[in-house]
């Protein structure tokens, strides 16, 4: 058996339907860099592009295109982010993080709101996914995270809670439930992360709960 035909083996089932090892762990790689990303750790980059790679097999081989297609896009941008945060820790020894300003929030709830309309209906009029508007919520909202993570802003967590939210029931409609679980499982370490960003972040600028402020948010 060579490595590809190993890989989209199947590991066990779930609720009857095959987990292969790709699927396994690339999810276990997704749930890593959002630990790593709660801790402010620039591992979360390459952790979160050895996932979408793992994830983009599991994905071809279960003829899901449009998924496959969210891996590469994930990946380009999982190394944009990682140029940032490696940018900001030579130039300052740290990753500042911050909340966004006013304008940033309103521009990133834009984005979501018309890519998610712009490209469900790219995929409706194509035919190329069962659920096309839910779909491009989730594929435009992880983009739009993972922008929000790159530039260190909290706000970032918000968006990732909106994309969950959206893909627990959207997974387990689909018939992949251990991707519905591992949702599940993004869903509370993001309301941790949420939390724990907020309270330990010491720089914060604009926050709805605080005056304006400019301070520094140090990495482990």
């Amino acid at each position: 058996m060579d490595f590809l035909s190993w890989l989209n083996a199947p590991i066990f089932e779930l609720f009857g339907n095959p987990v292969p090892w790709s699927d396994f762990l690339g999810n276990v790689c997704a749930l890593a860099t959002v630990f790593l990303a709660l801790r402010r750790n620039i591992l979360s980059w390459p952790v979160q592009i050895l996932g979408s790679i793992l994830l983009f097999s599991a994905s071809v081989s279960a003829g899901l295109g449009g998924n496959a297609s969210r891996q590469v896009v994930i990946v380009v941008a999982a190394i944009w982010g990682w140029s940032q945060w490696k940018r900001s820790r030579e130039q300052t020894g740290e990753i500042r993080i911050r909340w966004a300003t006013w304008k940033e929030r309103i521009l990133l709830i834009l984005a979501l709101l018309v890519g998610t309309v712009g490209f469900g209906a790219i995929l409706s009029a194509g035919g190329w996914s069962w659920n096309p508007y839910p779909d491009a919520y989730i594929f435009i909202g992880s983009l739009v995270a993972m922008y929000a993570q790159g530039r260190a802003i909290v706000e970032f967590w918000f968006v990732w809670l909106a994309v969950d939210l959206v893909g627990i029931p959207l997974a387990i409609m689909g018939g992949l439930a251990f991707s519905g679980i591992v949702y599940f499982i993004f869903l509370i370490m993001v309301v941790v992360g949420i939390v724990d960003w907020a309270k330990r972040s010491r720089q914060t600028i604009s926050s709805p709960i605080a005056g304006t402020q400019t301070v520094t948010g140090r990495t482990e």
